[in-house]
């Protein structure tokens, strides 16, 4: 008889599980499916064969990865050669993802089942398996799949942060928005100030000038010469402004008061501040695009190039896509229409708003459609797999589209892509290193600087150990030199040191002071006996 075993991966480790003969199980598949929501019946048909827990969440982790890249993780083998039944051919393993049961019949040579029972005792499984296995909660084994889920979905989202092509995403759709919003807002200005100054909208044109041109004028019966300069400033036409002066004076409109004239200027001002952030965001997208896909911005310009990015959905998606596919890219209603209608296919999607078909005659846009989409397919899987984003394959792509444009419309045979693509690849190969040998100074300045920074914090620490002990140093000494000196000035024994003194007791003071007078009586009569001496001398000679 096969007996039946089935893997379940959990993110607390892998359960190996023994179900009966598989025949019986096979033949009762209604009844399997009735079991499985009652503990008791359900054990009675599997039984917990062996269990290994991951070590770590790492472990978890890596294990997780190679299971949903198919790959048989060292750790999964090592549990099935383990706990599997030696004679493989009276063993079969039942798992849930059919990849990675392609690659365990290839490695470990396991008969594998799939699908039928094995899907249903899985179910059971998964919905009792903190009952299962000994020792574990459900509340463990919840807090164990939102870690492992957390931990695998931030290792699927990493990617490098100067090499986002997400943020080139927003940015594009921002840009549009900001383009739709300032006209509409540009118009609404027109419509708004006409009333006041008809005129000046056949003058001027762009909307943004119209705008900063409301700011400046304000009330038009207020224009004088005197305002002749800082119209030029703003149109930048001398004749220009000489012709909004001579409509002033001229106008049809109508008079406006100071609170509708303070509500236009407010809102012409910030129609200009959009126009002016739209201008800033224009100049990050084209940083963005330098960093991202050089290669592209150089072949097709930073805007198309970063409009195909946002309708592939990603670099990566893009560089997957055929160049049939990316020169209907952004065409695909009208596409589907074609088909259906049975009418012409379009030529061309996003790839129009580049300059390249504009200049081709109308025979040949089809033609250049295509060579520019093949183009666009080579630079766009060289920014997304190469690890020094560089321009110079974008610019030589553009070279040999110039080409092929002259050679439509003067015959002149362009050079051979094989001869362009090996010039490309050795100026690549000079401009790569060029880029890593400076990217390898930064590195060691920084290491340096950072090494620099560490010896001054370590060597402060100890200057300022050695500070504090000198201070302490010094603090001591003059107490010593204190010492030794009230040393050198006290007399000897018959002098006791003042410590003593305040010990003494009453009546060792009356003592004291009573051989201190005693002392004193000595001290003035031992003067006195050499003058007395001297007077009896003095006498004996007289006689």
């Amino acid at each position: 008889m096969v007996q039946l075993h089935v893997l379940f991966e959990h993110a607390a480790g892998y359960a190996l599980f023994a179900v009966k003969e598989v025949e019986e199980i096979g033949m009762l598949l209604p009844m399997v499916e009735e079991c499985v929501t009652k503990i008791a019946k359900f054990t009675s048909m599997v039984s917990l064969a062996a269990f290994f827990p991951f070590k770590s969440a790492q472990g978890a982790l890596e294990n997780i990865n190679a299971i949903s890249e198919g790959v048989v993780h060292a750790d999964l083998r090592l549990f099935l050669e383990t706990n599997m039944p030696e004679s493989k051919k009276k063993a079969m393993l039942g798992v849930s993802d059919s990849k990675i049961g392609a690659a365990l019949q290839e490695e470990l040579s396991f008969s594998i089942q799939t699908g039928g029972v094995v899907v249903e005792i899985l179910r059971g499984v998964r919905l009792h398996f903190h009952s299962l296995v000994k020792g574990l909660t459900a509340q463990a084994a919840s807090k164990a799949q939102l870690g492992l889920g957390h931990s695998y979905s931030r290792s699927k989202v990493k990617f490098n942060v100067n090499r986002a092509d997400n943020m080139i995403i927003q940015s594009i759709a921002l840009l549009d928005q900001l383009d739709k919003d300032i006209n509409t807002f540009s118009m609404r200005v027109r419509e708004w100030y006409g009333y006041h100054f008809p005129e000046l909208i056949k003058i001027v044109a762009d909307n943004s000038t119209y705008c900063r041109l409301t700011q400046l004028i304000g009330n038009r019966k207020e224009l004088s010469e005197e305002s002749l300069e800082s119209l030029e400033e703003v149109v930048m036409d001398s004749a220009k402004a000489q012709a909004i002066l001579d409509a002033s004076r001229s106008s049809m409109g109508m008079d406006i008061s100071p609170i509708d004239l303070i509500n236009i200027e407010r809102f012409s001002n910030r129609v200009v501040s959009l126009a002016d952030y739209r201008r800033g965001l224009q100049e990050y997208l084209r940083s963005r695009m330098s960093q991202v896909a050089p290669n592209l911005a150089a072949l097709i310009g930073e805007v198309v190039g970063a409009r195909l990015i946002s309708h592939a959905g990603s670099l990566t998606n893009l560089a997957k896509y055929p160049a049939s596919t990316v020169q209907i890219l952004g065409a695909e209603k009208a596409l589907f229409r074609a088909l259906k209608t049975r009418g012409n296919t379009p030529k061309y999607g996003l790839i129009f708003h580049s300059t390249f078909i504009g200049r081709a005659a109308a025979k040949n846009k089809g033609r250049i459609s295509r060579y520019l989409a093949n183009k666009c397919t080579i630079a766009s899987r060289i920014d997304c797999f190469s690890e020094v984003p560089t321009s110079v394959f974008g610019d030589k792509l553009r070279n040999q589209v110039e080409e092929r444009l002259s050679f439509y419309e003067t015959g002149d045979l362009p050079r051979k892509n094989v001869d362009v693509m090996k010039e490309a690849m050795k100026e690549a190969g000079d401009v790569t290193t060029e880029i890593k040998r400076k990217l390898e100074k930064k590195e060691k300045k920084r290491k340096k600087r950072e090494s620099k920074l560490h010896e001054e914090e370590v060597n402060g620490g100890a200057n300022g150990m050695a500070e504090i002990k000198a201070e302490n140093g010094e603090a001591e000494t003059p107490v010593k030199k204190k010492k030794i000196k009230a040393e050198a000035v006290e007399t000897p024994d018959d002098v006791e040191a003042p410590a003593a003194e305040e010990v003494e007791t009453p009546a060792k003071k009356k003592k004291k002071r009573k051989s201190e007078a005693m002392e004193t009586e000595a001290a003035e009569v031992a003067p006195e006996t050499p003058v007395t001496e001297k007077r009896k001398k003095k006498k004996i000679k007289a006689e």
